[in-house]
């Protein structure tokens, strides 16, 4: 039998990477997301990606059994990647002052969707931007300490008062913002009806100018104290204490004038307030006073105002896009060739492992997939160390602690500069 002459339509594998790419076939076909198309950088660096792998995969020596829109997807990931790590580094400088500012809304892509939120953005990156330092997490934690000691914060305060009658000890709060509310005293905003009422101050009478000076007893001279404050005002006398104790004192006083002074105390439970001693009819028809706060959820918004609830939160709701590829600089982009070069390893070793062993006449080719494999694997995890490990050393926090440091070394050789002497 004679054997038949073979005529085939080429010698090589169809799947053989290229020497070179080629800008024209980065297409939409070529990379899964088509993140950066619409960047000419990033289609030259793609195209240029593959040239640098059939180099370093050997392709001038052996055949590289990959497909040059393999190597595109490789570079795609590589910029996502970096852009990644870059942006979880750029979370932990900024989330701080960044908390109940505004976020935005993106795509499957990761990208800015047009809407309310993302509009004050005002088409930016703000991934790119350098965050503002302004104490965000400890301004808003001081809003609500200053709230609860009554010196401040962003809670509103509201005033009612209800009407004394005689021998009653027991009156309802709620009845009496109710009142207030009805009778226009109070907004028609404040939302009271099931909230529990935190009671900030109680006064039967407005305090006088007088009290704040002479104190209960008129005690003009006397060294006040906490356990004593309320019988006479620290206006009187000098004395060096902690700031934290003014604050203390302040605050007990500032009650005292209001309760005490006027002879009368209270006791609240549930929205409910009970006066001692019981009025007599010579106060009936009198009115006492109460400031108050409405106890709300944590997560509910202010009415009147943006207050951050609705904002950012936390690492997840940063307004921060993938980075785009033409503001990625020289360090950056020698990163992500590398790293498209160990994915394009790590495909290749994928591709020979279904082939462990080639047959050829008399023996057989064993393929190295298992060393590419591991060399991949190793190169992208030493190289998103590497990158993270810089990063770290570059968080504003390790950049204060530097410039401390240099501060500090340089004041050192400054005391062996010698000083020179004045003549006049």
């Amino acid at each position: 039998m004679a054997i038949p002459t073979l005529t085939p339509v080429s010698q090589t594998s169809k799947n053989i990477l290229p020497a070179t790419g080629s800008t024209a076939n980065v297409t939409s076909t070529a990379v899964p997301f088509g993140m950066y198309l619409g960047s000419s950088d990033f289609i030259s660096g793609a195209a240029a990606q593959v040239a640098y792998t059939y180099k370093k995969l050997g392709g001038d020596l052996l055949e590289v059994e990959l497909t040059e829109q393999q190597v595109y997807t490789a570079f795609e990931e590589s910029v996502l990647e970096y852009s990644y790590i870059v942006n979880i580094h750029q979370g932990k400088n900024s989330l701080g002052d960044s908390l109940g500012n505004t976020t935005s809304s993106f795509d499957y892509l990761g990208e800015y969707k047009a809407g309310t939120l993302s509009s004050s953005l005002s088409g930016g990156n703000v991934a790119l931007k350098y965050t503002k330092f302004d104490y965000g997490y400890s301004r808003r934690f001081g809003d609500a300490a200053s709230a609860e000691a009554t010196v401040g914060g962003t809670q509103p305060f509201y005033s009612a008062s209800f009407t004394l009658e005689t021998d009653v000890q027991d009156y309802d709060l709620i009845t009496a913002v109710s009142s207030a509310v009805s009778g226009g005293s109070l907004p028609s905003t404040v939302d009271y009806q099931n909230k529990r009422l935190l009671i900030r101050r109680m006064y039967y009478l407005s305090p006088r100018a007088i009290w704040r000076f002479y104190g209960y007893y008129g005690g003009l001279g006397s060294t006040g104290n906490l356990s004593t404050y309320g019988q006479y005002a620290d206006d009187s006398t000098w004395q060096i204490i902690p700031v934290w104790q003014n604050k203390a004192q302040a605050a007990a006083y500032e009650d005292a004038i209001r309760t005490r002074t006027s002879n009368y105390s209270y006791e609240i439970r549930d929205n409910k307030v009970r006066i001692y001693p019981i009025p007599p009819s010579l106060l009936r028809g009198k009115k006492m006073w109460f400031e108050f706060t409405v106890d709300t959820d944590a997560w509910e918004s202010q009415s009147d105002r943006p207050d951050g609830v609705d904002g950012v939160n936390n690492l997840n709701t940063m307004p921060f896009a993938n980075l785009p590829y033409d503001n990625i600089n020289s360090i950056g982009k020698q990163w992500i060739r590398r790293f498209a070069l160990a994915l394009c390893k790590e495909m290749l070793g994928q591709i020979r492992g279904k082939f462990s062993t080639i047959p050829i006449p008399g023996d057989s080719v064993t393929l190295n997939h298992a060393e590419l494999l591991s060399q991949a694997k190793e190169e992208q995890e030493k190289l998103r160390e590497e990158l993270k490990t810089i990063l770290d050393e570059m968080t504003y926090a390790s950049l204060i602690e530097q410039d401390a440091s240099m501060t500090e070394n340089a004041q050192k050789v400054y005391t062996s500069v010698p000083n020179y002497i004045f003549m006049g």
